[in-house]
C-alpha cells in the first residue's frame, strides 16, 4: 500500500483520539526516519522524548534480539535475569532503594500515588489523605494520572476524578503552602514541566518543597518521565538541584522505544508502603522490556551520553537564541539540556511552524501555550542542530514574511 492508502485504512479502523500528521513512518536510522514513500526527515521529537539513543543504536537491537530468542514473558510470579539487572541499574542510578516496573509513564504515576497514600495510611492509621499537584502539569491520561494533571481541558469530560487533590502554582512556594493541611501526604511535580510548555523548576522552589516534605513527613514525588534519563544534562534532572525525591517516576527514554516505565522509592518509602497484594501488573517488568532497560543503561555509560548532551545542548541553545533574537514573534527560549522550548506570540501559531517544518523535512512538536518543543535524540550532532535551526529559520521566515 502507498502512504495515502495506509492513512485511509488507519482512519477507518483506529479510534480517533490523535490528530496525526499526514505521515507514515516506515523506518529509522540514527536521528532520521523515512516515510512509506522513501522521503527522509530529521527527527527532533524522538517519539516524544523516547528515542534517546536514536534508531538502531549499535548494541541495542542485538540485546533485544538475544532476549527474544530466550523468553519474552514470564509473569511476575517468577524471577528472571533482566529483572535483577535492570532493577539494580535503575536504583543505583537514582540513588534510591527499590523499583517497581510498569508498562508506561501513566502507570508509574498510578503506582506512585498508591505508594504515597499507603505510606500515609500506615503512618497515622487513617484514610482521606490529600496530594498537592501543580497547575499546567501533565502526568498521563488514566483516571488517577488525570486527577493530578493540572489542566481543566483534559479533566472536564471525565469527572468525577480521584478526590483529595489540590493544585498549586508551579514555582510559587506560597501557593504550595496555601494547599498544605494535616491531610497532605505527598507533593507531586515535574522537575521540568513538559506538556505545560517547558518550564524548569526554580531551584529555591524545589529545595523549599523538599524542606517542607522533610519537616512534615510528606512524600516528594518527582515526575521525570520526560525530563529524566540524561535529557537535561544529568542522568536525572533532580541531581542539578541538590535534592532527591522520595518517589521518582520514569518511562519514555528508560527503554528507548520498548514500552516500559517505573516508579522508584527511597528506603523510607519502600519500607513503609506497598506490600504483596497492594499492587501488580501482568506485563510490567517483562524480560524483553527489562533487557532493553538494562542495555540502555550500559549504552549510556559506555558512550558517555550525558556528557554529549551537555555539549550538544550548548550548541542548540545558541542556535535557538539566534532565532529568538532574529524574530520578534519568539517571546521566550527556555529549558534545560536537550529539553527546550521556543514560545511564540499570538502572531504565529507554533503548530503551523511544526507543519511547515514537516513539509521541509524536520519532525518537531509543540507544548503548552504556543510553544515549539525540542526533545531530539540525545545523540544529535552539531551538524544536525545546525540543519534543524536552518529549517526552522526558513519556516518562520515563510510564515511571518521575515519579521
Amino acid at each position: 500500500m502507498n502512504q495515502n492508502e495506509i492513512i485511509n485504512q488507519a482512519e477507518n479502523y483506529v479510534l480517533h483520539t490523535y490528530n496525526r500528521f499526514p505521515l507514515v513512518i516506515e523506518s529509522g536510522e540514527g536521528v532520521r526516519v523515512r516515510d512509506a514513500e522513501g522521503n527522509e526527515y530529521l527527527d527532533f521529537m524522538a517519539g516524544i522524548a523516547v528515542y534517546a539513543l536514536g534508531y538502531h543504536f549499535p548494541g541495542y537491537d542485538e540485546a533485544l534480539t538475544a532476549q527474544i530468542g530466550k523468553i519474552i514473558h514470564t509473569s511476575n510470579l517468577y524471577y528472571h535475569a533482566p529483572l535483577a539487572e535492570a532493577a539494580e541499574k535503575v536504583v543505583r542510578s537514582a540513588g534510591m532503594s527499590r523499583v517497581f516496573f510498569t508498562n508506561s509513564g501513566a502507570e508509574a504515576i498510578e503506582g506512585a500515588l498508591k505508594a504515597a497514600r499507603k505510606y500515609a495510611w500506615l503512618r497515622d492509621g487513617r484514610s482521606g489523605h490529600e496530594i498537592i499537584a501543580m497547575n499546567e502539569s501533565f502526568h498521563g491520561r488514566s483516571v488517577g494520572a488525570l486527577s493530578v494533571t493540572g489542566n481543566e481541558h483534559y479533566q472536564e469530560p471525565f469527572r468525577p476524578l480521584m478526590g483529595g487533590v489540590k493544585f498549586a502554582v508551579y514555582n510559587d512556594i506560597g501557593s504550595v503552602k496555601e494547599c498544605l493541611s494535616d491531610n497532605t501526604c505527598a507533593i507531586l511535580l515535574e522537575t521540568v514541566q513538559g506538556e505545560g510548555g517547558i518550564f524548569p523548576a526554580d531551584p529555591a522552589f524545589l529545595k523549599e518543597i523538599r524542606r517542607i516534605c522533610d519537616e512534615r513527613d510528606i512524600l516528594l514525588i518527582l515526575d521525570e518521565i520526560q525530563c529524566g534519563m540524561g535529557r537535561t544534562g544529568s542522568m536525572w534532572a533532580f541531581e542539578q538541584y541538590g535534592i532527591r525525591p522520595d518517589i521518582l517516576t520514569c518511562a519514555k527514554a528508560l527503554g528507548c522505544g520498548v514500552p516500559v516505565g517505573a516508579f522508584v522509592l527511597n528506603e523510607k518509602t519502600a519500607a513503609a508502603s506497598l506490600v504483596p497484594g497492594d499492587h501488580g501488573t501482568t506485563y510490567g517488568g517483562n524480560p524483553l522490556a527489562l533487557a532493553a532497560v538494562s542495555k540502555v543503561f550500559d549504552l549510556f555509560r559506555a558512550n558517555d551520553i550525558v556528557s554529549h548532551v551537555n555539549a550538544a545542548a550548548a550548541h542548540l541553545a545558541a542556535g535557538l537564541d539566534g532565532l529568538a533574537e532574529k524574530y520578534g514573534c519568539i517571546t521566550a527560549h527556555r529549558g534545560m539540556g536537550l529539553m527546550r522550548g521556543l514560545a511564540f506570540s499570538d502572531d504565529i501559531y507554533a503548530g503551523d511552524v511544526a507543519k511547515e517544518a514537516l513539509r521541509r523535512g524536520l519532525l518537531i512538536i509543540t507544548a503548552g501555550h504556543n510553544v515549539l518543543r525540542f526533545v531530539p535524540p540525545l545523540i544529535i550532532t552539531e551538524k544536525d542542530i545546525d540543519e534543524a535551526v536552518s529549517i526552522l529559520d526558513d519556516c518562520i521566515a515563510a510564515l511571518t514574511d521575515g519579521k
